[in-house]
């Protein structure tokens, strides 16, 4: 295992941060993996499972039975950690700009199309091979102008040109549930097995360029560019995992969440030894378009009436809003039948605040999909 420490800029005079990254396999003799945790810094979950991935990978490697190279970064945005608000931690948004660290990462396709014109042919692993150089060179062009923008730099350099990138986070209070793009959703099912998810939310597009969507969507735009007679494969499986809700941190739960990966990526060929059999999925992809925000009708305390994981079906009630002033009791009604799969944590509500997710199966909202 080799660690390597890539600077960021200081943000004040006296300051010093910077990202690591832990590599394992031999780079550049086969296909890569990439795993992040805690892009949202106070997401902690997922650098838990990092820290038994660690153990597991470091146990492989000793049996010399890592058959591809992976990529560990436990600690993805050290400028957020350090983040708080008068004792509170606030991870998930820059506090310099107001900007999601998961938003604002580069959309390859447009600076890569014009250098890729001409120059792929009919085999695929050869266009898969120039598409990546391709891919490296502009991000390693890209100037930053912040330390936060250096920091997407790099997480997206380390992650481009991997075949598989998974990303983990947490959500308030939910049930394990993933997100990838609409043509990736059937080889992300196996992942989803083995960790038992209850849901599995895909989209083509789901607005403002989040982390996976930057190592993945650019390959079904080439594909769709070039057409079937210039073969350009989903050559990277990028994945968001959500691991239940921020409070959930538990050596149980890591160690578990930890040994389902390790499966899944021996089940893919990426880890020598015979995976586990694959167990049932729960549940079946679902469009992101389909997902429906459930939102507070006026200000008050949010009482719950179904749980993360339950089933509920349009025109039931999930939650109460109850004015404090008024006595005014007002019940928060599903709009479509799912899986509600994620609320928040707080227990007071301001007027149009998210409150619940719920996975429907029936696409019907546009534009920017994800929560801000």
């Amino acid at each position: 295992m080799q660690i390597k420490r890539h600077a960021l800029p200081d943000i004040s005079s006296g300051t010093v941060r910077e990202l690591h990254s832990f590599h394992y396999g031999t780079p550049g003799l086969g296909r890569k993996v990439y795993i992040q945790s805690s892009l949202h810094a106070d997401e902690i979950p997922g650098m838990l499972v990092n820290h038994y991935l660690r153990e597991m990978l470091e146990q492989y490697e000793n049996r010399a039975a890592i058959a591809a190279e992976i990529v560990l970064v436990p600690v993805a945005n050290p400028i957020g950690l350090a983040q708080e608000v008068q004792g509170m931690a606030f991870g998930r948004f820059d506090l310099a700009t107001g900007i999601n660290f998961n938003r604002g990462y580069r959309h390859l396709t447009p600076r890569i199309l014009p250098l890729l014109e001409d120059r792929l042919g009919a085999d695929a692993k050869e266009n898969v091979k120039l598409i990546r150089q391709q891919a490296l060179a502009v991000l390693q062009a890209w100037q930053p102008e912040t330390a936060t923008e250096q920091q997407k730099k790099i997480l997206q350099t380390l992650a481009v040109d991997a075949d598989l990138v998974l990303d983990l986070h947490c959500d308030n209070q939910a049930v394990m549930h993933l997100y990838t793009g609409t043509p990736l959703a059937q080889d992300c099912m196996p992942l989803a097995a083995y960790l038992g998810a209850q849901a599995v939310l895909v989209s083509v597009l789901s607005g403002d360029d989040p982390f996976d969507e930057s190592c993945s969507r650019h390959w079904w735009e080439l594909a769709q560019h070039f057409g079937q007679t210039t073969p350009v494969p989903n050559a990277c499986l990028a994945i968001t995992i959500e691991l239940r809700g921020e409070t959930e941190v538990s050596h149980e739960l890591a160690r578990a969440d930890a040994s389902s990966i390790i499966h899944f990526l021996q089940h893919a060929g990426y880890l020598r030894g015979k995976a586990p059999s694959l167990p049932a999925a729960v549940c079946q992809p679902t469009p992101l378009e389909g997902v429906e925000p459930l939102r507070a009708p006026h200000a008050g305390i949010l009482v719950f009436t179904k749980a993360a994981g339950e089933h509920v079906e349009a025109g039931e009630r999930v939650a109460d809003i109850v004015d404090p002033v008024s006595a005014q009791v007002t019940p928060v009604l599903a709009t479509v039948s799912g899986i509600l799969f994620a609320r928040v944590a707080r227990r007071y509500a301001t007027h149009g605040m998210r409150i619940a997710k719920i996975a429907g199966p029936v696409a019907y909202r546009s534009g920017n999909l994800l929560s801000l």
